[in-house]
C-alpha cells in the first residue's frame, strides 16, 4: 500500500477528487461481497482489501482510468452492488475497486422500440420506476431487484423473475458498450454478448447497455401447493407442454415455508406492523401472468393442477408470496448465517434431483426455484437458490459450507451445473459456460488483457481457491458426514447481555444482516456521501469485524452511527426485517451516554442551551411565546383550561414563527379548543436523544410531562413531527423506563383539522389565490414513524385553487430531507440530500413544496438558497391560513440568519476550526501555560533547533496543559468567537456560561486531532 500511495494517490485524488477513498475502513467494506467466507477457506483467498476505491461518473472517466491502470499494471475490480456470493467482486490482487455507484443514469427509453439504454450502475428498481412513467416495464429482473445493478447482473449472468418467459438475462440484452484496458470502446451485440455475460468484467468493463423491455400490464398472481417435488416437476412440464402464457414461475420448498412461518415480522416501536400469513409446509408455486391472458390461463389451469395433484391456495397467500418475493433472506434472522448453495438442473430431472438433495443433505435446506422455459439448448431448466441456516461464528460452519459441494455434485449427476463461477468455481467454468463459450472468452481475454489487470483470478483463472475447491470436491464424500452432523438450533436467540459493549440483540442482527444491499440506494447518508460506511449494510458488516476483534472504535465510525437521520426507510426495505433504526438508537446511547465518546460538536451547544433556557437555539425562555398572536391569548393563551395543549417546539418558537402562528390560527378557525403551555414549555428533546446525550433527554422528558400534567390537559397537539414522535412514541417508552405515570395522547394538528374537514365542521371558503401547483413532502417522523399520510393531503385538497402534484417517492417510500443531523454534521452533504428531494418536485412541475416539519422546511430553505433551485418552500399551516386571509412574516430571512450562525459554529467546532481559532491567540495561550512553561517555550524559540526537538512531545504535553489553560484564555476566546460567528445578541450574552461547558465536553476528544494542526504554527510563532 505504501508504494501505491506514493506513486498513484495524488493522481487519483486529482482525477476523482471526492470520488476516491483511501480510508482503511472504507477499503475493507469494499473488499467483500454478500457471502461469508469460512475460516478454513479465507487463507486461500488472501487479502481482499483494495488499495483504493474509485467511483467514476462517466464513460470518459472510465476510459481514462483503464488506460492509466493498464499503463501502470494496476489490477481493477469492477463492483456493482456486490449482491452475489461467488467472490466476483473480491479484489484478490488489491489494486483498485471500481465502484459503479455514480454511473446510474437512464440514458434513453425508446417507447416505440421498447428498449432502455442505461449506465451499468442503475438499480433495477429505479429503472423500473422510470420505465413505468412511459407505460413500460422490465421483461425480467433478479430476485435482488431492490439492490442490484443492471451491469452487475449482465457481468454475473443468470435468470430471475420473469425468466420463465424471457429466459436468461443475456437474451434480453441488445447491445453493451465495453471499455478495454487500452481505453478502446467496443460495442457488443448478438452472440457477442456471450463474451460479457457471466464473465464478471474479465473481458472489459461495461459502460452502457441497451435491453429489451415490455409494455406495462396488470398482472395476476396464483399460488398452488404440491406435496412432492415430482408433482411440482409434472405441473411445470404440463404448463410448458400446454403452452400456457405464464410470465413467471417461482416456487419454495416445504422447509422454506416452515421457516417463513417462524421468521420475525416487520416491526415498528417493538410491535409487529404486518399480519402473519401461515404457509402450508409444501412446495408452493407462485405463477404470475398478464391479466389479458387470464382466460387462457384459467381455462386450462384447473385440469393441469388436478393432474399434478396440486391444491389452489388462497389469494392471501398468493399476494403474500408475490409481495415478499424479494425477502427470501428473512429466514436469515433464524441462523444468523446462511450457507448458499445455488445450482441449475434440467426440469425433467427436477424431482429426482430435489429428492436426492433432501436425502443426502441432513441439514435443513431452504430453497427457492425459478423455472426457465427456454434454458440452455432450448430445454427447460430450474435455477435452485438454496440456503442452509448455520452460524459463521462457529468452527462447524466450515463443514456446513462444504455441503455446497455436495449439492453441486448432485446437480451434476442429474445433468445440472453450478449457477456461476466467480472465484470459487473457476475450475468448473466449462460446465457453467459451455465449452465453446469458454474458449471464446479465453481468446478475447488473451487478446485484450494479456497482463490480466481486469478482475484477476476470476471465472477462467486457475487460481488457488479454485484448486482448493476442486480438491475439496474430490473429498466431498468424506466431508459430507461432518457437515450433516453439525447441530444447529434454528431460531432467533440473541442474549440480553452486551457483547464487547454491543447490545446482545444488535450483535445478533449484525450477523443476521444478509448484506443484500436493499437498504443502500435509499439511505440518504449513503447517497449523500456515497460510501458504504454510511449505509446500514456497511455498519452491520463493520460491527461483525469489531465483534471478531478486527476493528476498534474511532471517531469516523462513531460519527457514522450517529449520522443516521432516523428516517426509518431502511427498516421497510430490509430483506431480513431487521429493526435497523432502533438498533442505531441503542448504539447512540452506548457510544455517547455510556462510553462518553464524542457526539457531533453542535449537539453540545444545543444541550448547553437546552439546559440553560429550555431550547436548542439559545433563545431566552422569557421570549418563548413572543410569536403567539395577541388576539388569541384570551381564548387559547397560557393558563386557559382545555383538554388539549398546543406544543410549538423550539424552531417554531424561535426561528420559523409562521409555523406556530399559522398552526394556532388554523386550529382556532377549525373550532378546536386548546391552550398553550407558555414559557415553561421545553424542547421536546429529540436533538439530545439523537446526539446520544440521554442524561439531558431524561431531564427534559420529566420536565415536559410534568408541565403538561399541570395544565390539566390529556392531549398534546403538535406541529413538529419530531415533537409528535416524542409525545406519541418515545415519551411513553421512556416514562415506563423512568417509572413515570404517562397517560397523555398525542395528535398532529393536521389530524385534528382533517377530522373537522371530514365532518364538515370546517370548510375552506372560496379564495382569489392564483391557481398553484404544489408538491407534498412526507416528513419521515410524521410519515414512516407516525403513519400520518392522508390528513395533510386532505387539508391541501380542501383548499380551492390548489393542485396537488405528487413527487415520485411518497408515503412510505418518501425520501428524507437530510436534516437535522446531516445539516449540522456536513452541510454540503445535506445540500445533496435536500436537492435530491426538491428535484422530485421540480421535475413534476410543482411551483411550491409544502411541508409541516420545521426542520424539513429549514433544510429545504437552506438547500434551495445554496443550490439556487427554482422552487418555493411553504409550511402547510401557513399556506392553508393564507387561503383564510391571514398573512404571516416571511420566515426565510430569519432562517438564513440563524443558519449563518450555525454554519459558522459548525466550522468552528471542528479540529481544524479550533486550531485556526487558537492560531489567532498564541500570545494569550502561551502566557496561560502553567509552571512558567510559556516563558520557557519563548526561551526555547531563541535556541536553534530546540523547538523542533520538542515537537514530538506536544501530543503528550498539550492534553495535560490545555485544561488548565482554557479558563485563563476564555475571555479572549469568546471575543475571537464573536468575531468569527455572527451571533445574535441573546446568544452572545449566554456564551460565557455555555462555552466553558462546551469546551469541557469537546476538548478531551478533539485534542489529539488538534495538536498536529497547531504544533508547527505555534513553533512558527515562537520563532518570529
Amino acid at each position: 500500500m505504501n508504494n501505491f500511495e506514493k506513486k498513484y494517490r495524488d493522481y487519483l485524488r486529482n482525477k476523482f477528487n471526492g470520488r476516491v477513498t483511501f480510508n482503511r475502513i472504507e477499503r475493507k467494506l469494499y473488499g467483500h461481497d454478500i457471502a461469508t467466507v469460512p475460516s478454513l477457506v479465507k487463507p486461500f483467498i488472501g487479502n481482499t482489501m483494495p488499495d483504493a476505491v474509485v467511483q467514476p461518473e462517466s464513460e470518459k472517466e472510465l476510459i481514462e482510468l483503464l488506460k492509466w491502470a493498464n499503463e501502470n499494471n494496476i489490477p481493477l475490480t469492477p463492483r456493482g452492488k456486490a449482491t452475489s456470493g461467488y467472490g466476483g467482486v473480491l479484489p484478490v490482487k488489491q489494486g483498485i475497486v471500481v465502484d459503479f455507484h455514480r454511473m446510474d443514469s437512464v440514458i434513453k427509453i425508446d417507447t416505440e422500440a421498447q428498449t432502455a439504454t442505461v449506465q451499468p450502475g442503475i438499480i433495477w428498481e429505479e429503472l423500473d420506476k422510470q420505465l413505468k412513467k412511459h407505460l413500460l416495464t422490465l421483461k425480467l429482473y433478479p430476485s435482488s431487484y431492490p439492490g442490484s445493478t443492471a451491469g452487475g447482473w449482465l457481468a454475473h449472468g443468470g435468470s430471475g423473475i420473469g425468466s420463465y418467459e424471457a429466459g436468461e438475462f443475456r437474451k434480453s440484452v441488445i447491445s453493451a458498450k465495453i471499455i478495454l484496458p487500452d481505453g478502446t470502446v467496443r460495442e457488443f451485440k448478438g452472440d457477442k454478448i456471450d463474451l460479457i455475460a457471466d464473465a464478471e468484467g474479465i473481458t472489459g468493463m461495461i459502460s452502457e447497455l441497451t435491453i429489451d423491455v415490455m409494455p406495462l400490464e396488470d398482472m395476476k398472481v396464483v399460488s398452488i401447493a404440491f406435496d412432492s417435488s415430482t408433482d411440482l416437476q409434472e405441473f411445470s412440464e404440463l404448463l410448458i407442454n400446454e403452452d400456457i402464457p405464464i410470465w413467471s414461475l417461482l416456487f419454495i420448498n416445504p422447509k422454506m415455508a416452515e421457516l417463513k412461518n417462524k421468521a420475525p415480522l416487520l416491526e415498528h416501536s417493538g410491535h409487529p406492523i404486518e399480519e402473519r400469513t401461515i404457509l402450508p409446509e409444501a412446495y408452493i408455486v407462485t405463477l404470475t401472468f398478464r391479466k389479458s391472458d387470464e382466460k387462457a390461463v384459467t381455462d386450462k389451469l384447473p385440469d393441469i393442477m388436478k393432474n399434478a395433484n396440486g391444491n389452489l391456495l388462497s389469494d392471501e397467500i398468493a399476494n403474500h408470496e408475490w409481495k415478499n418475493r424479494f425477502k427470501l433472506m428473512v429466514v436469515k434472522r433464524l441462523g444468523p448465517s446462511l450457507v448458499p448453495a445455488e445450482v441449475i438442473v434440467p426440469l425433467d430431472n427436477l424431482g429426482e434431483a430435489l429428492s436426492e438433495i433432501e436425502t443426502r443433505i441432513q441439514q435443513p435446506l431452504v430453497k427457492e426455484g425459478v423455472v426457465v422455459k427456454n434454458g440452455r439448448n432450448g430445454k427447460a431448466e430450474v435455477v435452485l437458490l438454496g440456503f442452509i441456516p448455520s452460524d459463521q461464528r462457529k468452527f462447524g460452519y466450515n463443514f456446513v459450507f462444504a455441503l455446497t459441494l455436495s449439492i453441486i455434485k448432485i446437480a451434476e449427476k442429474f445433468g445440472g451445473r453450478p449457477y456461476a463461477t466467480g472465484i470459487y468455481f473457476s475450475g468448473m467454468a466449462e460446465k457453467v459456460l459451455g465449452k465453446d463459450r469458454l474458449e471464446r472468452i479465453k481468446t478475447l481475454k488473451k487478446e485484450v488483457d494479456p497482463t490480466e489487470i481486469l478482475n484477476p483470478n476470476k471465472v477462467i483463472s486457475r487460481n488457488i481457491i479454485g484448486i482448493f475447491m476442486g480438491i475439496a470436491s474430490f473429498f466431498e464424500p468424506l466431508i459430507r458426514p461432518f457437515g450433516n452432523k453439525i447441530a444447529h438450533e434454528i431460531s432467533e436467540r440473541h442474549t440480553e447481555k452486551d457483547i464487547k459493549g454491543i447490545p446482545g440483540d444488535v450483535a445478533w442482527y449484525a450477523y443476521a444482516c444478509s448484506q443484500c444491499g436493499y437498504c443502500v440506494p435509499e439511505c440518504d447518508q449513503f447517497y449523500g456521501r456515497g460510501w458504504e460506511s454510511q449505509s446500514p449494510r456497511g455498519k452491520w458488516y463493520w460491527l461483525r469485524e469489531y465483534l471478531e476483534g478486527r476493528e476498534k472504535w474511532d471517531q469516523y465510525m462513531v460519527d457514522s452511527f450517529i449520522a443516521c437521520t432516523t428516517c426509518e426507510l431502511c427498516n421497510l426495505r430490509c430483506s431480513a426485517n431487521l429493526p435497523i433504526e432502533p438498533s442505531w438508537m441503542k448504539m447512540r446511547g452506548k457510544l455517547i451516554d455510556t462510553e462518553k465518546r464524542m457526539t457531533f460538536p453542535p449537539f453540545e451547544m444545543m444541550a448547553a442551551a437546552l439546559r440553560k433556557e429550555g431550547n436548542i437555539w439559545a433563545g431566552y425562555r422569557k421570549n418563548r411565546i413572543d410569536w403567539f398572536p395577541e388576539d388569541l391569548k384570551a381564548k387559547h393563551g397560557p393558563g386557559k383550561k382545555a383538554k388539549a395543549v398546543y406544543f410549538a417546539g423550539c424552531t417554531a418558537s424561535y426561528v420559523e414563527h409562521d409555523i406556530g402562528m399559522a398552526s394556532v390560527r388554523l386550529l382556532d378557525e377549525a373550532g378546536v379548543d386548546f391552550s398553550i403551555i407558555g414559557k415553561k414549555e421545553n424542547c421536546c428533546g429529540t436533538p439530545v436523544l439523537m446526539a446520544g446525550k440521554w442524561d439531558v433527554f431524561a431531564e427534559t422528558i420529566k420536565k415536559n410531562i410534568k408541565v403538561v400534567k399541570n395544565t390539566g390537559a390529556d392531549t398534546v397537539i403538535t406541529s413538529c413531527p419530531a415533537c409528535d414522535m416524542m409525545w406519541r412514541h418515545v415519551y411513553p417508552q421512556w416514562a415506563e423506563k423512568l417509572g413515570i405515570e404517562y397517560d397523555i395522547k398525542a395528535k398532529h394538528y393536521s389530524e385534528v383539522v382533517a377530522e373537522k374537514i371530514r365532518t364538515k365542521e370546517f370548510i375552506f371558503p372560496e379564495n382569489d389565490i392564483k391557481p398553484t401547483k404544489v408538491s407534498w413532502h412526507d416528513s419521515c417522523h410524521m410519515g414512516r414513524v407516525s403513519g400520518v399520510y392522508d390528513e395533510p393531503r386532505e387539508i391541501i385538497n380542501a383548499i380551492p385553487n390548489v393542485d396537488l402534484v405528487e413527487m415520485d417517492n411518497i408515503r412510505d417510500e418518501a425520501h428524507c430531507c437530510g436534516s437535522v443531523i446531516t445539516l449540522i454534521k456536513d452541510p454540503p452533504v445535506a445540500a445533496v440530500i435536500g436537492k435530491k428531494r426538491l428535484d422530485e418536485a421540480i421535475e413534476n412541475g410543482a411551483e411550491r413544496v409544502l411541508a409541516l416539519c420545521p426542520c424539513c422546511e429549514f433544510q429545504f430553505r437552506v438547500t434551495a438558497d445554496k443550490e439556487k433551485l427554482p422552487i418555493d418552500i411553504s409550511d402547510l399551516a401557513n399556506f392553508a391560513c393564507q387561503a383564510l386571509g391571514y398573512d404571516f412574516p416571511d420566515p426565510d430571512p430569519e432562517v438564513q440568519r440563524q443558519w449563518a450562525v450555525f454554519e459558522a459554529m459548525i466550522a468552528l467546532m471542528s479540529p481544524k476550526g479550533f486550531a485556526e481559532l487558537m492560531g489567532t491567540m498564541w500570545p494569550e495561550l502561551i502566557n496561560a501555560m502553567p509552571l512558567k512553561m510559556g516563558k520557557m517555550m519563548r526561551i526555547m524559540g531563541k535556541i536553534p533547533g530546540m523547538l523542533k526537538l520538542m515537537k514530538p512531545m506536544f501530543p503528550v504535553l498539550f492534553p495535560i496543559l490545555l485544561p488548565g489553560m482554557m479558563p485563563k484564555v476564555m475571555d479572549t476566546m469568546l471575543k475571537k468567537v464573536s468575531e468569527i460567528v455572527p451571533m445574535p445578541d441573546y446568544m452572545e450574552e449566554q456564551m460565557p456560561q455555555m462555552m466553558p461547558k462546551i469546551m469541557d465536553n469537546l476538548m478531551p476528544h478533539m485534542i489529539k486531532d488538534i495538536v498536529p494542526l497547531i504544533s508547527q504554527p505555534m513553533i512558527d510563532y515562537l520563532l518570529e
